[in-house]
């Protein structure tokens, strides 16, 4: 799905069938480094389940067009123009990682449209290491593989796939080296509203963990739902890159959570 946001093309998933205004939409914000493509199995499933999807590649990112942005603040005034585009008068909005602090940026505009709010994976601030954003600045690649390091669990190093004869470290290395991961940290690690916005959060609400999680420990995801008031899914042996490390698992817990929540 092709939409203008800023006078630039922006590409978003739809899960494989047309985006219907009409039905309840369920919008998935990727993280760090990564684009459309980390939702692959979660936006399929909700679009041939009742859903509409729009998974966006934000600015410079995938196959959307534009400077990527700079900071959280700038990419979720994109998002709410991105969304307001689409007209979805019902929206369930998840995030991983620092896409959750840009959902986290967009949910106060969106108003009575946003019925819930998923964070997969990520806290209300995350800070990151000076030595993976030297990494990313040297290149993406040589971030992608500094941060692949950390961001999956033992199993997966192991070698153990969730999609067999799919490797996720790799998949997961093709999607971030095209990306613009130095800009995608720096504007994370510089993010302090992220207590802020919680606090005006006043809608059903879901946190997502991973017990092997080291970029955002789980301690902090913690203290994320308790501000919330949300409910929290814990998956176990598996790290920070839960949509593609754990596709499965992890669609299971969005989807129950926003089925309870569908009118």
């Amino acid at each position: 799905m092709i939409t203008i946001v800023n006078k630039h093309k922006t590409f978003a998933a739809t899960g494989g069938c047309a985006f219907d205004k009409d039905k309840p939409a369920v919008v998935f914000v990727h993280g760090s480094g990564l684009d459309h493509r980390c939702w692959a199995l979660q936006s399929r499933w909700f679009a041939f389940h009742g859903y509409s999807v729009f998974a966006p590649d934000l600015p410079g990112h995938g196959l959307s067009a534009g400077e990527p942005l700079s900071t959280i603040e700038a990419t979720g005034q994109w998002l709410v123009k991105a969304l307001n585009t689409i007209e979805a008068p019902s929206i369930h909005l998840v995030g991983h990682s620092a896409g959750f602090l840009v959902a986290l940026e967009a949910a106060g505009a969106l108003g009575d449209r946003l019925k819930t709010l998923t964070a997969v994976a990520s806290s209300a601030s995350i800070p990151v290491s000076d030595l993976l954003i030297a990494a990313a600045e040297s290149s993406a690649a040589e971030g992608a593989d500094f941060m692949l390091r950390w961001g999956f669990g033992s199993q997966t190093h192991a070698g153990i796939s969730a999609v067999p004869g799919m490797q996720p470290i790799a998949i997961a290395r093709q999607i971030i080296s095209g990306n613009p991961l130095a800009t995608d940290f720096k504007a994370c690690h510089n993010y302090c509203a992220g207590g802020s916005r919680v606090s005006e959060i006043n809608i059903p609400s879901h946190v997502i963990l991973a017990s092997e999680d080291k970029m955002t420990p789980i301690k902090f995801g913690l203290e994320l739902a308790s501000s919330l008031r949300a409910r929290i899914t814990q998956i176990d042996k598996t790290g920070h890159m839960l949509p593609i490390e754990s596709p499965k698992r992890t669609l299971e817990a969005i989807k129950a959570f926003i089925i309870e929540h569908t009118d």
